[in-house]
C-alpha cells in the first residue's frame, strides 16, 4: 500500500486533503458544554496525587470542518482523564463572542485560532499566547517519535519561538464548476493570461461577472490569489517580507507588476460588483448558484456547503492561475494553529488536552469527520473511501513539481496588517483605487505596523 505522506509528498497531499475543509468559513452553533474528564498523562495541572484535575476551558471556532471531530475527542479526553471539567466556547462567532475575556486577560486555557477575528500572530505580540517551545520537544505519538519531527510543515516561529502547533494543514486555491466546464467548452486556466481568457469567454457566454469573493472578509482575496502571486514572483522571501511588513517590500516592482493584474481584473469588469457587501457563505452560495464561475476558498469549500450544492455541480480545483505563461502554479499552505493561553488557569490540564489530540489516531479521525487533515505525517488515507475526486485529482497535480511550487510563509500576517491592506485592497478591486495607489497605501500600512 503506498503512503500518502512520503517527506515532501506530505505536504502536497496535506494541501489537498486538509483543504477540503478550513478557514475560514462559518457553520455550526454555539456550544458552552460542560463534562468532566482528566486524569494524568504527563505535564498537567496535578492535585496532591499527580493527577490532572479542575475545570479546563477549551475555545474553538466551527467553520467549514464542523464541530463533530471536536466532540470525538473531548468525549475521548473525558473518559481518559475523569477528574477534569471541560467547558467548551464553541459555534461560528466565538472568537468575537470570547474577545472581551482574552482583553481582559481572563481567557480560556486552550484555544483554536481560525476564523474570522481570529490572528494567531497578533495574538503572539500581545503577549496571550503561552511560549511552547521546550514543551514541544517532550511530545512523543504513539510510535515513540517526537511530534516535532512529525510535522508535515513545522509550527511557525516568532523570534525563533514557538507559541503555537499547526493542527490543520489547508491551503486556498481556485474553485469552479467541473461539469459546467465540460458542458460549455471552457478552459480550465493554467496560468494568468489564460485566467483572463477564460474569464473573457464566460463573461460573454454566461453574461455573468465571473469572479466572485468575499467583500467582507477581504483577506479570503489576498490569502487566496495574491499569496500565491506573490510567491510565483518573487519567492518565500517576498512572501516573507511582505507578511511581516519590511520596509519597501510592498512597493518593489514585483509587488505593483501583480498589483496591475488586479486592476486588470477589475477594468475588464471580471469582478463581482457587488462583492463588496458579500460574506463568505454568500459568495459561496452565488458561486454555487452559476451567478459566477470563479472562487478563492480552501478545502473546506465543499464540506462547509455540503447541503446546498445543487445536482449536477462537480467541483473542480486549481491552484490559484495569477502566476506567468510558463511559469508553474504556486500554492502556499495554510495552518490552523492550537494554542495555550499565556494566563491559562489550568496549563496542566491545557497541555494534557494538546498532547492528547496530536495523535496519528486522530488525524485519521479528522479526515474521516471533516474531508481535510491533520498536520500530522505518516497516516495512511490511500483507503479511505470518504477522499472525495477532487482531492485525489489535486493531489495528482500538486504532487508534481513541473506543475506546482510549494512556497511557506514564516507565519501568519498580523491583524494590525492584514486589516489595512484589506482594506485598500477591496478599494482596488472596487476600482476605487489604483494599482499604485494601493502599493502606496500598502507600504504607509507596514511602516505604521514597523512603528
Amino acid at each position: 500500500m503506498n503512503r500518502l505522506f512520503k517527506g515532501r509528498f506530505f505536504l502536497l497531499i496535506a494541501v489537498l486533503l486538509m483543504v477540503a475543509l478550513i478557514a475560514a468559513c462559518s457553520s455550526g452553533e454555539d456550544n458552552n458544554d460542560t463534562d468532566d474528564a482528566t486524569e494524568t498523562s504527563g505535564t498537567p495541572s496535578t492535585d496532591a496525587e499527580g493527577e490532572v484535575s479542575g475545570d479546563l476551558e477549551i475555545q474553538y471556532f466551527v467553520g467549514g470542518y464542523g464541530d463533530s471531530w471536536w466532540k470525538e475527542v473531548i468525549a475521548d479526553f473525558q473518559e481518559e482523564y475523569p477528574d477534569i471539567n471541560v467547558i467548551e466556547h464553541a459555534g461560528p462567532n466565538i472568537n468575537d463572542e470570547m474577545r472581551s475575556r482574552w482583553v481582559s486577560n481572563d481567557p480560556p486555557d486552550v484555544v483554536y485560532i481560525d476564523g474570522a477575528g481570529s490572528s494567531e500572530t497578533q495574538m503572539v505580540e500581545d503577549g496571550q499566547l503561552m511560549n511552547l517551545t521546550e514543551w514541544v520537544e517532550g511530545i512523543e505519538l504513539e510510535g515513540g517519535d517526537k511530534l516535532v519531527d512529525s510535522f508535515i510543515v513545522q509550527p511557525g516561529k516568532f523570534n525563533g519561538e514557538i507559541y503555537s502547533l499547526p493542527l490543520v494543514f489547508d491551503t486556498w486555491g481556485t474553485w469552479y464548476d467541473r461539469a459546467l466546464f465540460e458542458e460549455k467548452g471552457y478552459d480550465v486556466p493554467t496560468d494568468f493570461d489564460s485566467f483572463m481568457s477564460s474569464m473573457e469567454e464566460i463573461k460573454d457566454g454566461e453574461g455573468i461577472e465571473p469572479f466572485v469573493t468575499s467583500g467582507q472578509h477581504p483577506y479570503y482575496f489576498l490569502r487566496g490569489m495574491l499569496y500565491p502571486a506573490f510567491g510565483a514572483a518573487g519567492g518565500e522571501e517576498l512572501l516573507a517580507d511582505l507578511i511581516t511588513g519590511a520596509e519597501g517590500a510592498w512597493t518593489s516592482d514585483v509587488v505593483l507588476e501583480t498589483m496591475k493584474k488586479v486592476e486588470n481584473m477589475q477594468q475588464e469588469g471580471m469582478f463581482d460588483s457587488g462583492l463588496g457587501a458579500l460574506n463568505h457563505t454568500q459568495s459561496q452560495m452565488n458561486f454555487l448558484l452559476h451567478e459566477n464561475s470563479f472562487i478563492p476558498v480552501g478545502f473546506w469549500l465543499p464540506n462547509e456547503m455540503a447541503n446546498d450544492i445543487p445536482e449536477g455541480f462537480d467541483f473542480g480545483f486549481i491552484p490559484s492561475p495569477m502566476q506567468d505563461e510558463g511559469e508553474p502554479f504556486a500554492i502556499v499552505p495554510d495552518l490552523r494553529p492550537l494554542a495555550i493561553a499565556e494566563n491559562a488557569e489550568n496549563p496542566e490540564a491545557a497541555k494534557a488536552f494538546v498532547e492528547f489530540a496530536f495523535t496519528r489516531e486522530y488525524a485519521m479521525s479528522f479526515s474521516e469527520h471533516t474531508g481535510a487533515i491533520m498536520n500530522i505525517t505518516e497516516v495512511d488515507l490511500t483507503e479511505n473511501e470518504n477522499v472525495p475526486g477532487y482531492l485525489t485529482e489535486a493531489n495528482a497535480m500538486i504532487n508534481d513539481p513541473e506543475q506546482v511550487q510549494i512556497y511557506e510563509k514564516p507565519h501568519p500576517m498580523s491583524a494590525d496588517l492584514e486589516t489595512p491592506i484589506g482594506n485598500a485592497l477591496m478599494s482596488l478591486m472596487l476600482g476605487n483605487m489604483t494599482a499604485e495607489e494601493f502599493v502606496e497605501e500598502a507600504e504607509k500600512a507596514a511602516a505604521e505596523y514597523r512603528d
